[in-house]
């Protein structure tokens, strides 16, 4: 569900975000007058009217499960980094949103001179969330493909939430055909030894992330 930044409620996570935000660039050495543009910028992709699940809220479920996940981290701010523009370019008719959200991210960090071996870790995270795919040695990235799928994982009733909202982002996709590729991507996740690459996720979600797949499996068929 997207948050609507009318109340006061919503006004304050929305300064909790920033000034997380801000801390993290001026971990990286950038100040806030530098950094506080950038967030804007963010604030206005999360927000554009198509997105239902690839929200802020998305971003701060994400980051929150980084957060727990973080032991294992070798380079936490660019993780923090891959989090934030991991989707900041989110369109479902497109086939190249990672390749464009890392670009982006790129662009935008490095005019924020930060290191380039920093700019070059954050991308490398951001194109594998394409097919959630990574080394086993890369523990980073491990972490940001876990907490990017912690949403599979979740009480059913979030998870039925969430899946409805995936399919409001479909919305241009007729009933068959989304049925048809929604089954064979979840399938295709279901099929993997584990769902998960952190021992953590695997003890915590593998298990209840299976059910929801084969739930939603079941009502699209």
């Amino acid at each position: 569900m997207k948050r609507s930044c009318g109340t006061g409620q919503s006004q304050s996570w929305l300064i909790e975000l920033r000034n997380q935000w801000i801390a993290l660039l001026q971990k990286l050495s950038v100040n806030s007058t530098s950094a506080t543009p950038v967030f804007s910028d963010l604030v206005n992709a999360y927000s554009e009217p198509h997105r239902f699940y690839h929200t802020l809220d998305h971003i701060q479920s994400v980051l929150q499960w980084v957060d727990r996940l973080q032991p294992n981290a070798h380079d936490l701010p660019a993780i923090q980094l891959a989090v934030w523009f991991h989707d900041v370019v989110y369109d479902t008719r497109l086939q190249d949103n990672e390749e464009m959200s890392a670009a982006y991210a790129g662009q935008v960090l490095s005019a924020l001179e930060i290191p380039n071996s920093t700019v070059e870790r954050v991308s490398h995270l951001i194109l594998a969330t394409k097919h959630h795919v990574v080394e086993p040695t890369d523990s980073d990235a491990q972490i940001l493909l876990d907490a990017d799928l912690a949403i599979l994982g979740a009480p059913p009733v979030q998870y039925k939430e969430y899946a409805s909202a995936i399919r409001q982002e479909y919305a241009w996709v007729s009933e068959v055909d989304y049925r048809v590729g929604r089954c064979r991507v979840l399938e295709a996740f279901l099929e993997r030894a584990q769902l998960y690459f952190t021992e953590f996720m695997v003890e915590e979600l593998d298990e209840i992330a299976r059910s929801n797949l084969q739930t939603e499996i079941q009502s699209l068929k």
